[in-house]
């Protein structure tokens, strides 16, 4: 069953590559059916947070790439299952044109991040913070944890509220789509 499903993601994504699949959405299965693509790009918040390195972030820093932004926190159960498959796709489709990046938001002393990154066995994902919640409010979120996809313009054009695992091939086959889907197409 493994070997169809990669068989079905490499097909896809090869269909991608030749402009014959348009829409990502169209890739959608199990837990990413909960992966809600806007009807048009959506304007997404300039409110900055706080990067791993103590310094102030932007989206804006992002710019050009197709980024999941995903909203976490140390004491939430489903970010704990949720987080090492984001570590995964990271891995296989991070680099310049994908990049994964975690803020967690609320109270979450370092220390305690570091520690539930450890212990999940995460090292690839950034540490960056959002303390007070201004730039998750800014975003609207409610409840965690929360992804939001956007495009290489820095619009948000998807939007997933709760755990799916991003290493799934739907996940994959979805990115590989966007990443695929170069500006001016």
């Amino acid at each position: 069953m493994r070997i169809v499903k990669s068989a079905v993601l490499y097909t896809a994504l090869a269909l991608v590559a030749n402009g014959a699949i348009a829409d990502p959405a169209a890739l959608r299965e199990g837990d990413m059916m909960k992966l809600m693509f806007h009807s048009s790009p959506m304007e997404a918040s300039d409110t900055g947070f706080i990067r791993e390195d103590g310094t102030d972030g932007s989206l804006a820093d992002y710019q050009g790439k197709i980024v999941l932004v995903n909203f976490w926190a140390t004491w939430c159960a489903p970010c704990r299952e949720e987080m090492p498959s984001l570590s995964t796709l990271q891995t296989e489709l991070g680099g310049e044109d994908f990049e994964v990046v975690t803020i967690a938001t609320g109270p979450n002393p370092a220390p305690a991040m570091t520690r539930f990154f450890d212990e999940i066995g995460v090292d690839n994902l950034p540490l960056h913070t959002d303390p007070r919640q201004g730039f998750a409010r800014s975003m609207g979120v409610m409840g965690l944890p929360v992804t939001v996809i956007l495009d290489r313009d820095g619009m948000e054009i998807a939007r997933l509220q709760g755990d799916a695992d991003w290493s799934s091939d739907s996940a994959r086959a979805v990115i590989g789509a966007l990443i695929g889907d170069t500006p001016g197409e």
